[in-house]
């Protein structure tokens, strides 16, 4: 076997467990397959700002009390530590990456790489592949966010997308961007937290509690916070949030590192959230969930319960508490755990064939 060269580019660095966990899961992933991995170091002063800021008010347009700005501060400070574990290439600017290093393979993705419009990476030439010094480019569950595909895509960013040699994505919205933009149906693979192993370091978990129910996300519904209220408290479970204030949980934990998010969510009786990764590794842990959503998340979250069958996780205003209780209380679907392993099995299978291609796929 050629043992290749590969960068991986995502949104590294962002203040945020899933996309921590999907840029090292997705080097690993590489690297467990013989080849050399590194995650490329893009940098832009403009970005590190607004990442920064919405770091330390992230529950906006909820007022952040002045008594969690310490303790938001120390996450990020936290991050930042564990973001130097991470394989990660020479430093470059995100808008002149001629000083990066050369690859035989870049794989671009996950995350919401070719989102429009992102608040601060949408539009960048870079993710699109303009200016890597690479060989072949190739994406892997990447992910156009809240950009609906009724938008369509422009000419110009269409055609920086038939440079790549394989194209994957990891929801039903990106298809059908790709689908009406380049006249064909890209394989839709698995996000790397739910394909590949996760390997937390070991933390001190000794100050929680030995059961509990965690909740991951923000701003959640007055109706979907009340009926998790009342459903914990007929089982005398405590609600403890992470990463995030939700003032109607028993306790707050703001502070945890992500490898502290890893052991937390594994060791939890059921998972709240309105996340995406939230979901993501109630599914990699089975664990009992339920997930609210959101405007902003609704492609990425409609997307996955489609491809594992857990259209009944999604919480509406109209889902009776009995449904709360159900899937908060019976362990997770057989049908769903068959359906991820499928997946995992075609997930490889694009992955190995998208490494191994050396022609052009897309004229």
């Amino acid at each position: 076997m050629t043992v290749l060269k590969i960068g991986v580019l995502t949104f590294h660095r962002c203040i945020n467990y899933g996309s921590y966990w999907q840029a090292r899961c997705m080097a690993e992933g590489i690297m467990a397959r013989g080849h050399e991995a590194t995650i490329l170091d893009h940098d832009s002063q403009q970005v590190n700002l607004a990442e920064w800021r919405c770091a330390l008010q992230p529950v906006l347009p909820t007022a952040v009390p002045k008594t969690d700005y310490p303790l938001y501060r120390e996450k990020v400070l936290r991050f930042f530590n564990t973001f130097k574990s991470l394989p990660l290439s020479p430093r470059f600017q995100l808008d002149d990456p001629a000083g990066m290093e050369e690859y035989d393979v870049v794989v671009v993705g996950s995350d919401e790489v070719w989102n429009l419009s992102h608040p601060w990476f949408g539009q960048c030439p870079l993710f699109y592949g303009d200016g890597l010094e690479a060989k072949r480019l190739v994406s892997y569950a990447a992910s156009f966010g809240n950009y609906d595909a009724s938008w369509g895509l422009e000419p110009a960013w269409a055609e920086k997308l038939r440079n790549f040699t394989s194209i994957s994505v990891r929801d039903e919205n990106s298809q059908t961007i790709i689908r009406n933009a380049l006249g064909f149906e890209p394989e839709m693979v698995l996000d790397p937290c739910l394909q590949f192993p996760i390997r937390p370091d070991d933390r001190n978990m000794d100050h929680v509690p030995k059961a509990y129910i965690a909740v991951y996300g923000h701003n959640f519904s007055e109706y979907y916070a009340r009926e998790v209220r009342e459903l914990a408290t007929r089982k005398n479970l405590p609600l403890i949030s992470i990463g995030y204030r939700n003032d109607w949980a028993d306790e707050q934990w703001l502070t945890a590192d992500p490898h502290e998010f890893a052991h937390f969510i594994a060791g939890a009786a059921g998972v709240v959230t309105n996340f995406f990764h939230g979901c993501v590794f109630a599914l990699h842990n089975t664990k009992p969930f339920i997930c609210e959503t959101s405007t902003y998340r609704r492609h990425k979250l409609q997307g996955l319960m489609a491809k594992i069958g857990g259209e009944s996780h999604l919480i509406t205003e109209d889902t009776p508490a009995e449904v709360y209780d159900a899937r908060l209380s019976e362990p997770l679907s057989p049908e769903i755990t068959k359906r991820i392993n499928d997946l995992r099995n075609t997930s490889n299978a694009y992955l190995d064939r998208a490494l191994s291609l050396k022609q052009l796929q897309f004229a």
